[in-house]
């Protein structure tokens, strides 16, 4: 097979990974998520932003000391929730940790792409309040845009002068995960030279809690919230929501070496796939899973045998767990079945931004040579026997690394991220 760079003419431009920004349970950067990550801590605690007393599910992992003021003028802030409030400060760090300067010739051909599961939930909840305690004459006039999802790439455009697509996608727990790879076609096909991506979320809320809880998909231990999470284990018993942003550069390989970039890596593969299966629960053996990770290797002109990790969408329920083991087991049959580790297990699931934060994080384990691990896998469940990396962080040097995202309705996302 021929090597990742020989590209064929459809795949004309090269995409690298040269910015990327996260704010997270773990932390509100990258080097104090990843390092908190790599040394197997926990986010997860009992919900502050609410009373959870009556809640079957009382805990999350919640974003943690983020202060609005570093990134957002105070007049501004009431104007947007707090998912918007996250988009905008990850993409502050990423954009200057890339280097760009956004020049008004540059403007035109950056675009921004940045998925969100579920928008403004908190502020629909508290405008509703308002309106039945006090009327609709209260409703503030900055509701609508308060709480759609685009507005987190819309508000980043309006910030950084972006005149290039602006969009959202919105697929669940793989809206991350589908911003960067749709992001990537963009530059990939001419259209940008820059684009801004990611996802973000910020919906620890009564509604959300309560109606994750009442599908029974959140974890009830409610006393030991730092082991709540745990991919894989035998006593597993739901995921733990959580909250955050993480915003990827993504920059034409040339661009980036013209003005001397640093490069994380490249995004050498993207698959995308539906199980039309079922509205919650995957197909059956993961199939869905299977052809979207097939598609990634495809594109990104890769043997099964060259993954040398793959962060899962391991989101600690038994359903998902099982159906992604047996996934990865049917595509890497031919030869050694990568190393796997869910980092869901120290940052609870971020839902629309699980597949970007996770994404940060193998670009990491391919620059510092270091994989994440799965905390809290003291017995693995049943059918689940792979090597996930359980309770310690591992060096291992990587070249090409893959990430899962999964999403109810059955959506999947498969990413490859590559050395340079």
């Amino acid at each position: 097979m021929s090597s990742v760079f020989e590209r064929p003419a459809k795949h004309q431009r090269r995409v690298v990974i040269t910015g990327i920004g996260v704010i997270s349970p773990l932390g509100n950067s990258l080097k104090e998520t990843w390092a908190n990550a790599l040394e197997g801590r926990s986010g997860v605690q009992r919900i502050t932003s609410f009373d959870p007393t009556h809640f079957d599910s009382q805990i999350a992992g919640e974003v943690k000391g983020f202060n609005s003021d570093d990134y957002i003028p105070k007049k501004d802030q009431k104007k947007m929730d707090l998912f918007i409030h996250f988009a905008l400060g990850s993409a502050d760090q990423a954009l200057k940790d890339s280097g760009l300067q956004i020049t008004e010739e540059l403007s035109e051909r950056i675009g921004v792409y940045v998925g969100a599961g579920i928008g403004g939930l908190p502020a629909i909840e508290k405008t509703h309040q308002v309106l039945m305690d006090r009327g609709p004459s209260r409703i503030t006039p900055f509701f609508i845009p308060m709480v759609i999802s685009n507005l987190a790439a819309g508000q980043i455009a309006m910030r950084y002068n972006c005149k290039g697509p602006n969009l959202c996608v919105v697929t669940a727990c793989a809206s991350g995960a589908h911003a960067i790879g749709e992001g990537a076609q963009f530059i990939r096909n001419g259209q940008c030279d820059v684009m801004i991506v990611g996802g973000t979320e910020s919906t620890v809320s009564p509604l959300a809690v309560g109606g994750f809880s009442a599908m029974k998909a959140l974890s009830t231990r409610n006393d030991q919230p730092t082991i709540a999470s745990r991919p894989f284990d035998k006593d597993r018993d739901g995921f733990v929501l959580g909250e955050g942003s993480a915003i990827l550069i993504l920059e034409d390989y040339e661009h980036a070496q013209k003005r001397g970039a640093k490069i994380y890596g490249e995004l050498t593969g993207y698959g995308s796939s539906c199980d039309a299966y079922h509205l919650t629960n995957p197909s059956e053996g993961g199939e869905g899973a299977v052809r979207a990770m097939k598609s990634a290797l495809v594109d990104a002109q890769l043997n099964s045998e060259q993954i040398s990790y793959i962060n899962a969408h391991g989101t600690s329920t038994s359903a998902g767990d099982l159906a992604e083991t047996k996934a990865i087991k049917r595509v890497f049959s031919n030869g050694k079945v990568p190393l796997v580790s869910s980092t869901k297990s120290m940052t609870g699931h971020l839902l629309g931004a699980a597949g970007a934060i996770e994404s940060a994080f193998c670009l990491m384990a391919l620059n510092d040579s270091a994989l994440p691990p799965t905390i809290n896998l003291d017995t693995p469940g049943e059918g689940c026997d792979l090597d996930y990396i359980p309770h310690t962080a591992r060096k291992a040097v990587v070249e090409h690394v893959m990430n899962n995202s999964f999403g109810f309705g059955g959506t999947n996302c498969a990413l490859i991220f590559s050395k340079v």
